[in-house]
């Protein structure tokens, strides 16, 4: 696996659980309270069949339908045992901080084509935040899991982070909206990438954490703690600033009145 371009964002939140279906970036949630009424007219979720695999020469048809219409040279390329290879962007899109090893140089390409871990180097710590919505170019194969993606790219930035701690989501545009999908670690992206064809805006791929609705500490390491505890605080000051400015204008504008 190779990886192109810059790095992502970062910011400590306790948002509810992300369910593993679409949504809407337009709506805001909130756990609703079980009811035991069922409601009315609303359809039951059917499980659809898995479709059948695709053949070879079918694969070889949606490749070159596929090349046909890539514009910058990352075409995809098929092999004789079937497999084929080309390229994905993942929009790096992480709220928190990340954990890296300290006082540890940049990786290069030699530590890269020697498989060299740098990270195991030494046992400081730090945690930081990637820059926010960069995109990272990927040549993987068809055979590459969600789950090989994922560790490749903390790899590449040294991330010690537990992997299972990310997800890595597939996100379309549909009528102004933004959807977004959790995909499971089994899944391949580049096969999801060659049905939707080489265009980002129907189709891109998105790490973010791993949203699981309840936060499990115990992975999480002192700086990492340290951190969310000086975020957590200086929202909690930003927000009582807000609250205090958005009263006094009341009680001016009450003054005034009298």
């Amino acid at each position: 696996m190779t990886i192109g371009s810059s790095m992502s964002s970062g910011y400590c939140s306790l948002d509810e659980d992300l369910e593993d279906c679409f949504f809407t970036a337009k709506t805001s949630f909130f756990r609703s309270a079980p009811s035991k009424v069922p409601a009315k007219n609303v359809s039951q979720t059917v499980e659809e069949e898995k479709p059948e695999p695709p053949t070879v020469q079918e694969i070889k048809q949606r490749i070159e339908k596929y090349n046909t219409k890539v514009t910058n040279c990352l075409l995809m390329k098929l092999n004789d045992d079937g497999t084929y290879t080309g390229f994905i962007k993942v929009h790096l899109k992480l709220r928190r901080p990340v954990t890296v090893p300290a006082g540890i140089r940049p990786q290069s390409i030699y530590d890269a084509l020697k498989e060299v871990n740098l990270a195991d180097m030494t046992d400081k710590r730090t945690s930081f935040y990637l820059p926010l919505d960069a995109i990272k170019q990927l040549h993987i194969s068809s055979t590459t899991t969600v789950s090989e993606v994922i560790q490749g790219l903390l790899k590449k930035f040294m991330v010690v982070d537990n992997p299972q701690k990310f997800a890595l989501f597939k996100e379309m545009r549909k009528d102004g909206q933004v959807l977004l999908q959790k995909l499971p670690l089994t899944e391949c992206p580049l096969y999801l990438r060659l049905l939707a064809g080489p265009d980002t805006n129907v189709l891109s791929f998105v790490l973010k954490e791993n949203e699981t609705g309840e936060v499990e500490w115990d992975a999480f390491s002192i700086p990492e703690l340290q951190n969310f505890l000086m975020i957590l605080d200086k929202e909690e000051k930003e927000k009582i600033q807000q609250v205090q400015r958005k009263y006094e204008k009341f009680k001016q504008r009450l003054q005034q009145t009298l």
